[in-house]
This record gives C-alpha cells, structure tokens and sequence, in this order.
C-alpha cells in the first residue's frame, strides 16, 4: 500500500475524546487505513471495516485490505470475513456492526462505501430480501431497461450510471410492489448519531490523488495482485459481486491472454480514478456537516 504522511494531516484532526467512535471515510487510496491505524495507536480502540470489497477474504492485495503486520498493530474486524460467494449486502454490514459498537474498546469505522456510512447515520429502510428469481431476471436486462423500470423519484436518489444501484432499485419495485423511495420514507432512526461521534471525511485534491492511484496499483502488482487473482481463476464468476472489484476483471483478462498486463494495469488504474470520482461526489453531497480533512500533497 503507498504510504501516507500522516504526520502532515496529524495537526489537522479535531479533537478525539475518550472513547467516541471515529468515523473516516474518503475516496479510495486516500490514506484513511494509515490514518485510522494511527488514532488507533495513540486514542485507542478497534479498527471496523465499512468497504464494500475488503469484506471477501479472497481479496487481500487487489482490495487493499490492511496487511498482516497492520492488523497485528490494533485489532480489526470485518475484513476478509465473507466467502467469495456469499451473499452481503448494505443490510449485512449494518447488522454485523452494530454489536461492535457497544465494545469495551472505541469504534473507529473506515472506509470508502459510502452506503454504509449513509445507514449506519442517517438510518436504512427494512426492506425484504430480493427473490433469486427476480434478482436472475435482472441480471439478464441491460441497464437503460432496468432504469425504465425504476420511479423518478428513486432515480433522482441515486447514480444510473452504477448498474448495482439502479438493479437494486429495479429489484425493490418488482419483488414489493413499492419503490425504494417509498421504502426509504419508512427508514427508522439511525444506529449512530454523527454528533455523538467524531466523523471524519477526506477531501482530497484531485491530481494528488490520481498520482496515488497509479502508484498504489503498481505496488498491487509487485505485492502479488496478479497472483492473488490467478488462484481464483477456476471460480471466476463476473456476475459475483466479489468479482467486481476493481482490478479484478481486468487482471482476469489478462490471465485468458485477452489482454496484455500493461493494457489491464492502464484500465484497472482509469476505472479506479473513475471509482474514486464517484466516491468524492457522494461524500461532498452526503456528508456537508462532517470534518472535512483537506489533503493537497
């Protein structure tokens, strides 16, 4: 992983009184692990996943996951826990997490999905489990078709060019009869109140953070990332969304010849700047009221 200078971001922190969970969120390659590592050491407390793909624990090196010497330095929970395969949603996270945060030891949950800090703060809508026949359905309709099946108004809460949000939204109206807004009117109170905890988000400048991008995925690549991805060539499925994650099918590419590994190295790097241009605009829209820690070099 590139490391961050977190000495330089150390003095701009607000204050941290004993025992409030921390919450860090930011674009992805930002330096938010190397951050929550370091409150961790000097406050105290229990480090807590909330990405998306550093919860399957076939993905140590392509999703950035802390590595071993790190976890031996706090403890840390949610990460590499979840088979390739199984199901895990938003829903799974928010109720993994909610026993941890009444621990002995201070929560501080970092990440880069922004759709579980949204649940874990401003609360998430109890909605049914998708049918396996609907969610088939869908997986078999391009996504102009799942965005015509969807109600404007679910539309206008969330971004259509993210396939997995709009079949989501698409799923919710077919298996309930009601749209995800509806659902979302009906949300119950938060599992944490921002105010009650010291949120944190990144907001980076954007040159600075694409220069970490490539170097961060040339550093996957000479910590093992093609390898990792070899050993789970023969259960590759990209319907999964384990297999989603970013490097992944284009480092899969390469390993069928379709592609050369400089050609994979350049289109991983471009969709995880694309990724991270996404992250940036959620967290600036969603979280105006957190402590935004401005990093420029």
């Amino acid at each position: 992983m590139v490391s961050t200078a977190t000495t330089q971001i150390w003095d701009r922190l607000p204050p941290i009184p004993d025992g409030v969970p921390v919450l860090i969120a930011g674009p992805t390659a930002s330096g938010k692990s190397a951050l929550a590592l370091q409150i961790a050491e000097n406050f105290g407390g229990v480090i807590i996943n909330a990405d998306a793909s550093q919860v399957y624990d076939c993905w140590r090196v392509i999703s950035a996951r802390p590595s071993v010497a790190e976890e031996t330095c706090a403890p840390h929970l949610l990460y590499g826990h979840v088979a390739y395969d199984q199901e895990y949603s938003t829903g799974h996270w928010l109720r993994e997490v909610k026993p941890l945060l009444s621990g002995s030891q201070r929560p501080i949950i970092v990440g880069g999905t922004g759709l579980y800090f949204t649940a874990l703060t401003e609360g998430m809508a109890d909605i049914p489990a998708t049918p396996p026949t609907i969610r088939a359905q869908g997986d078999q309709l391009d996504l102009q078709t799942l965005i015509d099946g969807v109600d404007a108004q679910t539309l206008g809460r969330i971004d259509t060019n993210n396939r997995a949000r709009v079949q989501r939204a698409w799923e919710v109206q077919q298996a309930t009869g009601h749209s995800l807004a509806a659902w979302q009117a009906q949300t119950p109170p938060p599992v944490l109140n921002p105010a009650d905890t010291v949120p944190i988000v990144f907001d980076v400048d954007k040159q600075w953070l694409l220069d970490r991008i490539t170097r961060r995925f040339d550093q996957m690549l000479d910590n093992g990332a093609l390898q990792e991805v070899e050993a789970m060539r023969q259960l590759y499925d990209p319907s999964l969304p384990s297999f989603k994650a970013i490097g992944v099918p284009e480092l899969m590419a390469h390993l069928d010849g379709r592609m050369t590994l400089d050609a994979a190295r350049e289109r991983a790097t471009i969709a995880t700047r694309q990724f991270a241009k996404r992250q940036r605009t959620w967290f600036r829209a969603r979280m105006k009221n957190w402590y935004q820690l401005e990093i420029s070099k």
